[in-house]
């Protein structure tokens, strides 16, 4: 810098007195990301094919209140089938308790599970999320994170909050759609199926 720009800047900086506080930062660092920032960085990881087969988002849920009913039925399910889903009147197959976990392993056990009950013919399972009674703000986060993640399966035909004996509002039943062996056990047994192969 010439002497002569040094002399003008220390004029103009005469007055100017240094902070009492020596080191105070003027603005505090953002220490978590934002929530628009998750969802930009989900997004583009998806984008890239850095995500595993499970598409689940952990970002961006509606928080929903401790008692709230979960009810969901995609169309093509019977009114009775759905009422008895309900009443808890169908014999449940398969559980998974969620209690204890947090967003990122839900996701992991809750598409895991799924895809074990496929593969084992599960047709009616129970999800037990609890009412997030045990976490500092009193919200059902895993049950909201829920109500979003099921209709994303489209093996996911209903769910609907359980019954008190199964776990009332902490709970769902989940009602999986036939695989084709079901499909076809059920023609044979209404006698549907002739004696030929299928194509």
């Amino acid at each position: 810098m010439p002497p002569e720009d040094f002399e003008l800047f220390r004029q103009e900086m005469a007055d100017v007195e240094p902070l009492s506080t020596p080191g105070l930062a003027l603005s505090k660092p953002r220490t978590a990301p934002t929530p628009g920032q998750d969802y930009r960085r989900e997004a583009a990881q998806r984008e890239a094919g850095l995500f595993d087969e499970n598409q689940l988002p952990t970002v961006f849920v509606e928080p929903l209140h401790p008692e709230a009913i979960l009810s969901f039925k995609r169309g093509g399910i019977q009114n009775g089938v759905f009422r008895r889903l309900q009443r808890g009147g169908y014999d449940i197959e398969a559980m998974l308790d969620l209690h204890g976990l947090n967003v990122e392993q839900a996701r992991h056990e809750v598409h895991r599970f799924i895809q074990d009950c496929l593969r084992h013919d599960v047709r009616l399972a129970l999800i037990s999320h609890g009412k997030g009674r045990n976490n500092k703000e009193q919200r059902p986060v895993l049950k909201s994170f829920l109500a979003r993640w099921l209709p994303m399966f489209p093996e996911v035909m209903a769910f609907h909050s359980a019954q008190r004996y199964h776990g009332g509002a902490g709970a769902l039943y989940l009602l999986l759609r036939k695989s084709e062996r079901q499909k076809h056990k059920t023609r044979e047994k209404l006698g549907l199926v002739s004696g030929k192969p299928e194509p």
